[in-house]
């Protein structure tokens, strides 16, 4: 049979692949996350007519006479650029800007996805469309995460509670004006929580003496009252400070308070002496969250404070394109992706995280249709081949009329 059939045929199979594969492209052109892929081909083995040979024997050299056998894939590659941003403006959804994947645990595997369209289950996991679970680092009651730790599944149950921390520092800022009369008494409060969170006011009194000032503090529900004194130089610096000491009251659960008044000025005619902060709170219920840059979930509680929650894990390899489609826009680590290099959005190669939003699919139709019509001619074109060598075929036989 002539060559030229089987060349035909072979870009008949070679065409229909990248049909395959445009056609794919195609119809993922809404899947959040997905990656276009694009086909390569290459010639297979050439027939030698004749070899190359040397110049010798006053005769010139003559080159070699191949004839073509057909072509072939030589493979199918995924195209990592980065696609379009879709504000969704939910909390659960999540975009990486740049490289990396999110990990997930499907059925015991670790997988790997560019999909962020999460949501949680019924307790609490943070979970992909299709079950598997987000993969991250869960924070300690403080808020501290340690990234260096194991992975495992993301969890924000409704009942995320934020425990109660006894206060046991409290700073003032602001002035005492020096030419105030002698007598004068400035009341200050903030409320002070012990171990249970119960609110308690913290009440320091600021007398005006001769000398500068005296001031005298209490936190009701207990019975001492703590007492210092404050002096200031000409240009407003502090002079002398005694601070009033609040020892702990277990029986009241209150911890030892420390006052910081080193801030305080002492100019003329400005009264804006406040305190400025404390460390306690009371214990909060999670209302609300929000993900930042850095993949870190950080919860809104009720008692108006923000904590860590967790952080989201991302993963690179060095070479994505190892990476084998496993379906439901997951991927699975190969012998030529190498090894998944674990750690947190921004650092190494990794993208940062946009919460609210999605990654849409990065399917160029344009660029795809114009795909389809170099496919069907390079089909047809094939095919012609066929059917001309079928007529010289026939050619021949009809020779033996």
């Amino acid at each position: 049979m002539l060559r030229s059939l089987f060349s035909g045929i072979s870009g008949l199979r070679a065409h229909q692949t990248m049909l395959d594969v445009t056609g794919n492209n195609i119809a993922n052109v809404n899947t959040t996350g997905f990656k276009s892929s694009n086909v390569q081909f290459q010639d297979t083995l050439s027939q030698v007519l004749s070899n190359a040979s040397a110049p010798q024997g006053g005769r010139g050299g003559t080159n070699p006479a191949q004839v073509g056998l057909g072509v072939q894939v030589a493979g199918i590659s995924t195209n990592f650029q980065q696609g379009a941003a879709q504000l969704t403006n939910v909390s659960t959804d999540m975009m990486i800007n740049g490289d990396g994947f999110f990990i997930v645990n499907s059925g015991g595997q670790q997988a790997y996805t560019r999909n962020g369209s999460f949501t949680f289950d019924s307790t609490g996991q943070l979970t992909t469309a299709d079950g598997s679970l987000v993969q991250g680092w869960a924070a300690d009651a403080s808020g501290a995460i340690n990234t260096n730790g194991a992975l495992g599944a993301l969890r924000l149950p409704i009942s995320t509670l934020m425990g109660a921390s006894a206060t046991t520092a409290v700073d003032y800022e602001g002035n005492l004006p020096s030419d105030a009369a002698t007598g004068t008494v400035l009341n200050r409060q903030i409320d002070v929580y012990d171990a249970s969170g119960t609110a308690r006011t913290l009440n320091l009194a600021f007398t005006k003496t001769a000398a500068g000032w005296d001031i005298a503090g209490a936190v009701n529900g207990t019975s001492s009252t703590q007492t210092g004194s404050i002096a200031f130089n000409t240009d407003g610096s502090i002079a002398s400070l005694t601070l009033p000491a609040f020892p702990a009251d277990a029986a009241n659960g209150m911890s030892a308070i420390n006052v910081d008044l080193s801030a305080l000025t002492g100019y003329a005619a400005i009264e804006t002496v406040a305190a400025n902060s404390q460390d306690g709170r009371s214990a909060g219920s999670l209302t609300a969250f929000e993900v930042n840059n850095d993949g870190t979930i950080m919860g809104t509680f009720d008692n108006g404070l923000k904590q860590a929650i967790g952080r989201v894990a991302l993963a690179s390899f060095s070479n994505p394109n190892g990476l084998s489609k496993s379906g439901n826009s997951l991927y699975s680590a190969s012998v030529n992706s190498g090894e998944a290099q674990v750690g947190t959005a921004g650092s190494g190669s990794r993208g940062s995280i946009t919460g609210g939003s999605l990654e849409m699919s990065n399917v160029d139709l344009s660029a795809e249709f114009t795909n389809l019509i170099v496919a069907q001619r390079g089909f047809q074109a094939n095919s012609r081949i066929i059917s001309t060598s079928d007529s010289v075929l026939e050619e021949l036989v009809n020779l033996k009329r």
